[in-house]
């Protein structure tokens, strides 16, 4: 990352997990609106987009914006993470993407499928897989 670039959180959210009007209109207009670093450290703002802050991502987003000098903002979905997560680059849009992998095993990932593996093939943009270990 250089100075000025920004760094986008994509959260994807279990569909009809949510029960305020706005978040209903979120969900079938795209996810939620940009929302800001200063906002979504704010607990009671999480809880209005139905998402429990992280302690370990909020400082390492809060440590990237001081060291780094990047806009970081998040942008929350809502349904399947493999279709959300590849519309993500497409309606955002991005330039490269970074997710994450739960280290299922081979059975587990047959039968339940890959979130990674599905982004890595259907988006259109660069996608790195960081496994879990």
């Amino acid at each position: 990352m250089r100075k000025g670039d920004y760094l986008i959180l994509v959260a994807v959210q279990p569909e009809g997990h949510y029960e305020e009007g706005e978040m209903q209109l979120w969900a079938i207009s795209g996810g939620s609106p940009l929302i800001p670093l200063s906002e979504f450290s704010d607990p009671a703002t999480m809880k209005k987009y139905g998402v429990k802050p992280d302690p370990e991502t909020l400082d390492i987003a809060n440590t990237a914006a001081k060291q780094k000098e990047v806009m970081v903002v998040m942008k929350i979905y809502w349904g399947d993470p493999r279709e959300k997560l590849c519309e993500a680059i497409d309606s955002i849009p991005l330039s490269c993407m970074v997710v994450g992998n739960r280290g299922l095993g081979t059975l587990k990932r047959a039968i339940m499928g890959s979130v990674s593996n599905y982004v890595v093939n259907n988006g259109s943009c660069p996608v790195t897989v960081v496994k879990h270990h």
